[in-house]
């Protein structure tokens, strides 16, 4: 993805929101710039989820960025489901947080901007763009060096 003419590698990692993977989410917490926190607005036990997912990550990565996202636009337009999380209380909750979009990943409405905006506010952020170069710097020494120590090494 591109940001003030800047190419951006991101890496998603999909924890699926179920209780089965919660021991696995805090692995990927740690050293996460951005997460989006996925919720159903036709479900209330889906935004209960969310809550507790924000608490955790909070609990482990407190400087994370982090977006709301209502699924499953097409199905609330099109009235096929009804909204059990009232807008003004995502309102609310969405206050202080980076941003909340509804997106639909059947027709992908709001996808793209999702991710847009996440590496646009990263971009911006001066101090976290200065750890991602030191931490690429110190990969490619360490890489570096790991290559010039096996080259000692025949593993014949």
């Amino acid at each position: 993805m591109q940001s003030n003419g800047k190419d951006f590698n991101v890496g998603i990692w999909d924890t699926a929101g179920s209780e089965r993977y919660e021991a696995m989410t805090k692995i990927y917490y740690r050293g996460a710039h951005a997460a989006i926190i996925c919720y159903e607005p036709s479900s209330a036990a889906s935004w209960t989820r969310l809550r507790h997912w924000l608490q955790e990550l909070r609990g482990i990565e407190e400087n994370c960025k982090v977006y709301l996202c209502g699924t499953k636009k097409d199905l609330l337009d099109g009235g096929y489901v009804t909204r059990e999380v009232p807008e003004d209380t995502v309102a609310a909750y969405s206050q202080g947080l980076c941003g909340h979009f509804f997106t639909s990943s059947k027709t992908g409405e709001n996808v793209d901007e999702l991710f847009q905006k996440i590496v646009d506010d990263c971009a911006a952020d001066v101090q976290l763009m200065k750890n991602v170069e030191d931490m690429r710097l110190q990969l490619q020494k360490d890489e570096a060096a790991y290559k010039a120590k096996s080259k000692d090494y025949c593993y014949c």
